[in-house]
């Protein structure tokens, strides 16, 4: 992996992998971004962000009474011609260039035949799964998930009923900090699921990055 690099990202340079690449077709909130640069080419994009649920806020819903930076993995994409491993170094690589101490929550999403192979590579602590959703269907083909509320316009033509989405926690902090959040964390850690996870069909992007213009 020595002929690999990760570096940092504008928005101009994350925002076409996360509106075009991702399945999710949308910019979620995002306070770091990481891109995975092999012969001057990104090649993969990993993001993070403040969760969307404020009960995430300062840890409140993965501590007791310890506070500290919460963010989520919100994103993660990588060209589908990477080699075998290469995810799972983006992200442990990325999360070290966090800050200290931070607890990451992500989602693995079954309703994509997603599982999480990845955090469990790089050592997530596995806490179950989250609250069943739903998702509404448009008229105009559009989909909306209950955790952004629904406030699109047209009609509701169809209420799709979704699977619960595998959620895994990772601590970013010292050997210290870390043996006190794993003391005061709330949720329980259970055993890594398993399954069969499926790659899903992205638009492939190469985009150029300039190491002299963006100083990395």
């Amino acid at each position: 992996m020595n002929d690999y690099k990760i570096v940092t990202l504008n928005q101009d340079e994350y925002k076409p992998w996360v509106l075009e690449k991702h399945y999710a077709r949308r910019l979620p909130s995002i306070s770091y971004a990481f891109g995975l640069v092999h012969d001057g080419k990104i090649v993969g994009v990993v993001t993070f962000g403040y969760p969307p649920n404020f009960q995430y806020n300062n840890g409140k819903c993965i501590f007791n009474t310890y506070e500290c930076l919460t963010l989520e993995l919100n994103r993660l994409v990588v060209n589908d011609h990477s080699i075998r491993n290469l995810p799972s170094y983006f992200v442990s690589n990325a999360l070290k260039k966090l800050p200290k101490p931070c607890a990451i929550v992500s989602y693995a999403d079954p309703n994509q035949n997603h599982v999480g192979y990845v955090y469990q590579a790089t050592n997530w602590f596995y806490t179950g799964v989250s609250n069943p959703k739903k998702r509404y269907h448009f008229e105009d083909g559009s989909t909306f998930d209950i955790r952004r509320g629904i406030d699109k316009k047209g009609k509701i033509v169809k209420v799709e009923k979704l699977k619960p989405t595998h959620r895994y926690i990772y601590f970013n902090a010292s050997k210290s900090e870390k043996k006190k959040m794993i003391k005061d964390m709330k949720l329980k850690v259970v055993e890594y699921p398993k399954g069969q996870s499926q790659k899903y069909d992205c638009k492939h992007i190469d985009m150029f990055y300039n190491f002299n213009l963006f100083g990395e």
